[in-house]
This record gives C-alpha cells, sequence and structure tokens, in this order.
C-alpha cells in the first residue's frame, strides 16, 4: 500500500490574488513570503509584464492543508464545477445549532464577497448544508 501523499488544489481564475486573498479569509490561510524577495510587489516587479499577477498561492499555516495555487486564465467559467470545496464548519453538530454555524459562517463570508445560495436541510440521511459561490462565481458549500 503506497503512503499518503501530499496535494495542492488548483484554481483556474481571472484574478489569482482576489481570490487567494479571499480563499485565506474564508479557511484562516496565509500568503506564504515569496523566495528570494523582500515583498510580492518586489518579485512581481521582476517578472515580465505579460507573468505579472498571473498566479497566487496561500498555506495552511500549520502545513496539514493543501496548498491552493490560482493560476490565470483567458477564458471565463462556463459551467458548474466539476469539483468544490466543502467548509467544514458544522462538522458534529446536528439540527438547529448545525443551522446556526452554518448561518454565521455565511454572514461572515457574505461581505468578503461570497454569494448564498441554497440551504438544503437535513433529509435523515445527510445533515444540513448551505451552497455558496466565491468572488468568481466557484461553487463551494459550508457543511
Amino acid at each position: 500500500m503506497s503512503s499518503i501523499k501530499k496535494f495542492q488544489v488548483t484554481f483556474d481564475c481571472a484574478e489569482p490574488e482576489r481570490l487567494a486573498r479571499f480563499w485565506c479569509e474564508v479557511l484562516g490561510y496565509v500568503v506564504p513570503p515569496p523566495e528570494e524577495f523582500a515583498t510580492w510587489d518586489e518579485f512581481t516587479r521582476s517578472l515580465p509584464p505579460e507573468e505579472q499577477d498571473a498566479w497566487f498561492v496561500c498555506t495552511d499555516p500549520s502545513g496539514a492543508g493543501p496548498r491552493l495555487y490560482f493560476q490565470r486564465v483567458p477564458e471565463g467559467k462556463a459551467a458548474k464545477n466539476r469539483l468544490h470545496l466543502d467548509v467544514r464548519v458544522g462538522t458534529g453538530i446536528v439540527g438547529e445549532e448545525r443551522l446556526a454555524a452554518l448561518e454565521a459562517e455565511c454572514a461572515r463570508l457574505v461581505p468578503l464577497g461570497a454569494v448564498r445560495g441554497q440551504l438544503l436541510l437535513a433529509d435523515g440521511v445527510n445533515e444540513s448544508c448551505l451552497t455558496m459561490q466565491d468572488v468568481e462565481g466557484n461553487e463551494f458549500c459550508l457543511d
């Protein structure tokens, strides 16, 4: 049996830094310092114009979660995501307490640019969750 590998989640997007900073706020991630440069602005200025602002990164400060990589692409989002993130804010809680946790997190994220989607109520098999979209329209769930 092979060992578990570290992995990175890559987002195709229009504005890498904006989307990365949104996800930093959602997940408590941080922007790592640039290698060999004092600041990200200094690093960006060192690149040819066509490569400036083409990508951005954020990481879990504990090192447990995956690195998130955001890369600029020319095409816009055309359809529903085939993969999405579930932000686990209600783990271990049920009923009204879970709904309150989902609503509280939604209220925190909407001012950051998230868009509220549909509240899916518990059905006896699955617990309640709340669908949302990030600042570029990518779907994610509060779970």
